[in-house]
């Protein structure tokens, strides 16, 4: 909504304020001001002329050449607008004068000198919407007695300022300046006066109107005879233009001057193309109209037509039809004000993709109690602009009152602000936004009909709490005796991501929408997606099954942009259908790592991302979070064959970890050696914590063991068989080799561990040791048929 701080000033005195600091008033009171603009910023030396002389420029075919009357003085300017003829009254740019990213100076154009420029509006800062269709492409030209030498910013009433406000949707009663008149007085405290709505009705009006629809609860009407259609005065286009509105003809700018000012929509038929009968009905299926913008539209049954007793003349509430449009032959018109149904204003709006300043009100709802101020106020201005004759007014359908009462108690609004304010302070805040009071503790608040937002108590708190100030509102901590905390998963999460932060990895949030394509990757399977009902693209109609295939993507966009040593990792869910209920919602980490691990250069050492640089990564997480884990190797979709391990906790699988299967990463997503994990976060929810020990005082012993065994074995399950059968003094047990080749079989490979003894409490004997490094090779011979390598 725009509002011309000119206009308001007519209502009340607004005179002392500068545009922003009424736009901060109001701002600060509630409704936003998105902008303020002055119109006359960039203009100066602009003043009304008349073309004494046109003619043709002698070099150039589209110029001519003009001697325009500037009041007192003569200049000769040169002129390429196709619309200028000897006669106009004009606007002139004098040398010297500016215009927006403009200064004017004497030129020679073709070898003929120019003093000067003749405007159009678009030259002065018009939007083209604005400019009447004849002029949108050449010079402004005024069409009623004007002063030669007039200051044309002063004329034009560019000397404004414009407030846009950023309105929501509740508060519709500021779509008009009746509205903005009453949040302003409030604010400021001061006296105001409301727009005239008398007139002088002497004419028969002999127009019938049914309504067959309960969308149109009430229907007025006025016939004015006599009216000559011409352009609108000046101060009236000055209006409308400030306001966003594009002046058309007098009577047509006036219903749209009424609906700015009133918040009421109006419309305005051609009396003689229209007959005698009105009628409110729904639409007949298949019903076609053609609109006021040349449009032939279909509608159905469930939209709101205004016919002419048999054929449709109006779409209700949206916009008019082109075969009772108000044209330069029209002598008598009939006025239109009616309240309709929001509901169905707006659903016609929404199936015909037709939205209007007038549907735009209407959706919202109006106040009923305007829709007859509304129609004598443009009935009197019509007879006052262009003359006529105003019949009486022709209704049909009751009032609908629109005024309610609120209850709410003074401890009620005291409570909810944290305030202490008294009866009065309170009633005056009210009084103040027009709304009327009763009792004391207990208030009953009337709540006239321009204000339909406000419905509950808590409402009638919010006004007292912007009227009396936000800023004025106290602040201090809530009395509360328990302090807070997070949730434990949220503390298990951030627990991961520093882990993983301080492993070296960095951060990445991708989407949780995916393609069919990627939610089928990585285990992912068709019957288990989450599919949207109406997806915006291709790319985001399923939910994800897996994270990989997102940061994958992820690391997809860096390596493009020369970043060949990625790290990332991301927590968050993913989602699995199972059947009729919500989907299944698991926390998930994942982690892709490509390129370089180290790049030391100075110390040549440069070592590239391989399995056991994921696998350690996830051997941190879960030393860290005092979990133990185990792998197995692993067949999984997407992921290479042979450098893939399942990541079991209690023997139950959590995740994977491994390469990224080399035709998945090069094909699919342009990437070469790439390696993964992904987990499940709420297996790393253990109880379990750190507890010190102390150094030990005394010595450790180390034994190296070499085993010679089948290849198929898992190293992770021999090292589970020495474990066992080693006591507890074996406290460190480490695989540093794995060879096959020479002096091995070809189905054999040689491990070789290390192995480390400590007792905490003395010095070992290395009996001891012995005995159960002994254990181990008997154990491990015989449940996995190893033999010691020498």
């Amino acid at each position: 909504m725009l509002l011309s701080k000119k206009w308001l000033n007519q209502y009340i005195d607004v005179s002392d304020l500068s545009g922003q600091q009424l736009a901060d008033l109001i701002t600060k009171n509630g409704i936003e001001v998105e902008g303020v603009t002055n119109r006359a910023e960039g203009l100066s030396g602009l003043v009304v002329g008349r073309v004494l002389t046109c003619e043709k420029h002698p070099e150039a075919d589209k110029l001519n050449v003009t001697t325009v009357d500037i009041g007192g003085d003569t200049a000769q300017i040169v002129c390429g607008a196709p619309n200028v003829a000897a006669g106009q009254h004009v606007i002139v740019a004098t040398v010297g004068a500016t215009l927006p990213g403009l200064k004017i100076k004497k030129a020679k154009l073709r070898g003929v000198e120019s003093h000067g420029m003749i405007c159009s509006l678009e030259e002065l800062g018009f939007e083209k919407k604005q400019i009447r269709e004849d002029e949108q492409d050449g010079i402004h030209t005024f069409r009623e007695a004007v002063e030669v030498g007039a200051d044309v910013v002063s004329l034009l009433d560019l000397d404004d300022e414009v407030l846009e406000l950023g309105l929501t949707p509740n508060r519709s009663d500021c779509l008009s300046l009746y509205g903005i008149i009453h949040e302003v007085a409030a604010i400021l405290e001061r006296p105001y006066t409301l727009p005239d709505t008398d007139v002088a009705a002497t004419g028969q009006n002999d127009v019938t109107v049914s309504l067959e629809t309960d969308n149109c609860p009430y229907y007025a009407t006025r016939r004015v005879d006599g009216v000559k259609i011409e352009d609108s005065p000046q101060w009236l286009k000055n209006i409308l233009i400030a306001e966003g509105v594009r002046p058309i003809n007098n009577v047509v700018d006036v219903t749209n001057y009424v609906m700015l000012e009133l918040g009421q929509p109006l419309h305005a038929f051609d009396a003689s193309k229209l007959g005698r009968a009105i009628g409110v009905r729904q639409a007949h299926d298949g019903e076609t109209i053609v609109t006021l913008d040349d449009v032939t539209r279909t509608l159905d049954e469930s939209m709101m037509v205004i016919t002419d007793g048999n054929a449709p003349v109006a779409i209700a509430g949206v916009m008019g039809g082109a075969s009772t449009e108000v044209d330069a032959t029209t002598t008598s018109v009939v006025l239109e004000s009616a309240y309709f149904v929001p509901a169905s204003v707006r659903k016609t709006s929404r199936v015909l993709g037709l939205r209007s300043d007038s549907s735009a009100r209407f959706e919202k709802g109006v106040d009923p109690e305007r829709v007859m101020r509304a129609l004598d106020r443009a009935a009197q201005l019509i007879q006052s602009i262009s003359g006529g004759t105003v019949s009486d007014a022709v209704t049909s359908g009751d009032i609908l009152s629109a005024e309610r009462t609120i209850d709410v108690s003074v401890a009620y609004i005291n409570e909810r602000l944290g305030m202490e304010l008294d009866r009065e302070t309170i009633v005056s805040i009210l009084n103040r936004l027009g709304l009327d009071v009763e009792g004391d503790e207990l208030l009953t608040v009337r709540v006239p009909s321009r204000r339909p937002d406000l419905e509950l108590p808590a409402d009638v708190t919010e006004e007292v709490a912007r009227l009396f100030g936000y800023d004025s509102l106290p602040s201090k901590l809530p009395a509360s005796t328990t302090k807070g905390y997070l949730p434990h998963v949220n503390v298990l999460r951030r627990r991961v991501r520093r882990i993983l932060q301080g492993a070296g990895l960095s951060q990445a949030i991708t989407y949780s929408l995916t393609s069919e394509a990627h939610a089928s990757r990585f285990g992912g399977e068709s019957a288990t997606k989450v599919q949207l009902a109406m997806p915006m693209s291709e790319e985001r109609t399923v939910l994800r099954t897996s994270l990989v295939p997102g940061l994958l993507e992820a690391v997809r966009h860096n390596t493009a942009r020369q970043q060949a040593n990625v790290g990332l990792y991301e927590t968050g869910r993913v989602y699995v259908n199972v059947g009729e209920t919500l989907p299944l919602e698991t926390e998930r980490v994942a982690a892709v790592v490509t390129g370089l691990w180290y790049d030391h250069r100075s110390q040549g050492t440069r070592v590239p991302v391989d399995y056991f640089v994921a696998k350690g990564i996830v051997d941190t997480l879960a030393q860290t979070l005092r979990t133990e884990v185990t792998y197995e190797a692993a067949s999984i979709p997407d992921m290479h064959p042979g450098r893939t391990a399942n990541v079991l906790v209690d023997g139950e699988v959590v995740g994977y970890v491994g390469q990224v299967h080399p035709g998945v990463s090069k094909d699919i997503y342009g990437l070469k050696e790439v390696y993964v994990f992904e987990l499940d976060v709420q297996a790393f929810d253990t109880e379990a914590t750190a507890i010190y020990e102390d150094v030990p005082r005394y010595p450790s012993i180390t034994r190296d063991l070499a085993l010679v065994l089948n290849r198929d074995i898992p190293a992770g399950h021999v090292e589970a068989t020495m474990k066992q059968a080693a006591g507890p003094l074996l406290i460190d047990l480490a695989l540093f080799d794995v060879y096959t080749g020479e002096n091995v079989g070809e189905d054999e490979k040689s491990l070789a561990f290390s192995l480390k003894y400590q007792d905490p409490t003395r010095t070992l004997q290395d009996e001891e040791v012995t005995a159960s490094y002994e254990a181990i090779i008997a154990a491990v011979k015989a449940t996995h048929g190893a033999d010691v390598r020498a």
